[in-house]
């Protein structure tokens, strides 16, 4: 497209969740704050920012896990019961995480990419046959019970220690400079740059910016915060210092070039 739009990936996002739980729980908890549990949204806001999620399938005998069923169910994740361990064997969530991926794989031709969220090697047979069938699979679990054999045969992995907080408004920045109404617009605004520089896209047309603050918060609209175009944002944003722009000769729209210097 000429103001440059681009087709965003499609992700089918599967969880082993014991895996998770327990490595983030386990193993990973003399880092851990006391008192911190694993954060699922922090998970889902970082894979957004690869393409529209369309599938959400975690794995766990939920028995166990009681205390993340609200969160779970409040990111629109299907939680998959698998029965106790002494029924079917310590692997049966793997296989029958591996067998609905392979099933999506064939049934669902627009989902190109699949995220598998754990650090058990059980699942690098199952990232070798999505690859063989040209998908892009991304890895993501715990540093400490991640195997090097499943993050090296990822096309990427993403550690969940590294997940970045966001970016945060100028505490500078007055009532005056900008209104209350006005500051979640500009927040999601700041944290979807931040975003798309992390995905390395270097040229962001206004139209890519606005797409991505839409698939964050598929509820943002510029006109709820006062503003008559997304233009309008843009240039409200820059008098603040918060971003800089600048005019696409050929097509006349605007480019976010990054950061204002506040």
């Amino acid at each position: 497209m000429a103001d440059g739009g681009e087709s965003h990936a499609s992700l089918a996002v599967l969880i082993d969740f014991e895996n998770l739980a327990l490595g983030f729980e386990g193993k990973g908890r003399s880092r851990a704050k006391k008192g911190e549990t694993f954060d699922i949204k922090r998970v889902l806001e970082r894979l957004v920012e690869k393409g529209k999620i369309v599938v959400k399938l975690a794995y766990a005998d939920w028995g166990r896990f009681e205390h993340y069923r609200t969160s779970m169910h409040d990111a629109g994740i299907q939680m998959m019961e698998i029965p106790e361990r002494g029924m079917t064997g310590k692997n049966y969530a793997d296989i029958q995480l591996s067998v609905d991926a392979v099933d999506l794989c064939y049934s669902k031709e627009h989902i190109d990419t699949f995220v598998i969220v754990s650090g058990d090697s059980d699942f690098t047979p199952l990232v070798s046959k999505l690859k063989e069938n040209g998908k892009t699979v991304i890895g993501l679990g715990t540093k400490e019970s991640t195997s090097d054999l499943l993050a090296g045969n990822c096309d990427e992995f993403i550690y969940y220690e590294d997940l970045v907080t966001q970016v945060q408004m100028p505490p500078s920045l007055t009532e005056a400079q900008a209104p209350r109404k006005k500051r979640p617009a500009l927040q999601l605004l700041l944290e979807s740059i931040e975003a798309l520089q992390r995905e390395n896209k270097d040229v962001m047309y206004s139209s890519l910016v606005k797409d991505f603050m839409k698939r964050k918060n598929p509820s943002f609209s510029e006109a709820s915060y006062g503003y008559r175009s997304f233009s309008e944002l843009l240039i409200d944003a820059e008098k603040l210092g918060l971003i800089t722009t600048r005019i696409d000769q050929r097509s006349g729209t605007y480019v976010v070039v990054g950061f204002g210097t506040r």
